[in-house]
């Protein structure tokens, strides 16, 4: 009697410990409906990480990469925190607009008729906008470039009620970084917009600088003028500041140069949402020693958020084609931005 009740017994606790272990998983994603793209996600990790599957990948190879706007940071209306920022900085910040190079301004106000009144921005704006950029922000020190940042991203977010620009996060999506990191993988953000903004973005995150690769300018000490930096020696009461040169738009092909120089391995995971994300994939799923998976999220929900449902649609298409696993913002979030958040029909 003894026997079959110890074997009973044990079978009732192994069977809980399964529960257990099941609903454990289910946690993590409790902003998620059932769909393929979790179901996928889910089946990948747990094959790479089992130590007996012959996909398992050792954990200092656990590399991902996660572009930022329209991946896990809402593109609002839709475009970017970064133009969003240029258009306030050259057309209502009191201390700048007055003093503002006229290409600077043409593009700031460029990015407002866009935001405004739905006038198409003109072809290849991403290099317009960036050269831009670097101007709009030359002279700043790093610190006060991150606090410039950081005021702006309290303020409301235009086209929505109940969020702040710094809380624009796809809720969702963040669950997804807490999965990963409890299972082993290291992520990078790899974004085109510009690395300082993504660092001062990310931080409430826990995402360490050294994980985030952007858009560059140039940077000189506030006291080396016009000298090279090969033949200036800082000294240490001196900071950095900003310089109105662009080094490089990371975008396309640039992503993947910049993970190859900076992270030195493959990524075995990929996430992004626009072409510019393509090249950033297509080099993960080339990764000729692991198995690897690539996700694009689709803008889908116009009701929740603002959305180009035709432009999803494409992109949708083309991105199954591709053999990239597609996300839907809305069949596959219970939520986007989380509760008390509304679209507004301002736009």
């Amino acid at each position: 009697m003894k026997k079959y009740l110890f074997i009973i017994l044990t079978i009732v606790c192994s069977s809980s410990a399964a529960d257990n272990g099941s609903q454990s998983e289910k946690d993590y994603f409790t902003l998620w409906n059932s769909c393929e793209a979790l179901t996928v996600l889910q089946d990948y990790v747990k094959d790479v990480t089992d130590p007996n599957s012959k996909n398992f990948i050792k954990e200092e190879d656990r590399i991902a990469t996660f572009d930022m706007d329209g991946t896990f940071i809402g593109e609002l209306y839709s475009t970017y925190f970064e133009y969003n920022l240029l258009e306030h900085r050259v057309l209502d910040d009191e201390s700048y607009k007055y003093i503002a190079p006229d290409d600077v301004k043409e593009t700031a106000q460029q990015i407002r008729d866009f935001v405004r009144n739905g006038t198409p921005l003109p072809d290849h704006f991403d290099m317009k906008h960036a050269n831009a950029a670097a101007k709009a922000y030359e002279g700043m020190s790093l610190k006060e470039f991150d606090a410039y940042v950081k005021a702006y991203a309290a303020k409301p977010a235009y086209g929505f009620q109940g969020m702040t620009y710094e809380e624009s996060f796809y809720k969702p999506m963040l669950q997804v970084f807490d999965y990963l990191k409890d299972h082993g993988f290291t992520y990078y953000v790899v974004s085109g917009s510009d690395r300082f903004i993504c660092r001062t973005l990310v931080e409430p995150l826990g995402i360490s600088p050294s994980h985030v690769i952007g858009m560059d300018v140039g940077l000189r000490s506030n006291k080396q003028g016009e000298e090279a930096g090969v033949n200036y020696t800082m000294e240490k009461d001196e900071y950095l500041v900003r310089t109105g040169e662009l080094i490089i738009k990371n975008l396309k092909t640039n992503k993947v140069l910049q993970i190859a120089q900076e992270i030195g391995k493959v990524p075995v995971l990929s996430f992004g949402n626009s072409s510019g994300d393509e090249a950033m994939h297509n080099y993960c799923m080339g990764n000729r020693k692991y198995r690897t998976l690539t996700f694009m999220l689709v803008a889908d929900d116009d009701v929740r958020d603002h959305a180009d449902l035709a432009e999803g649609a494409r992109r949708e298409a083309k991105w199954r084609k591709n053999g990239y696993t597609v996300i839907s913002m809305k069949n596959d979030f219970k939520t986007i931005y989380g509760e008390g958040v509304e679209k507004t029909t301002e736009k």
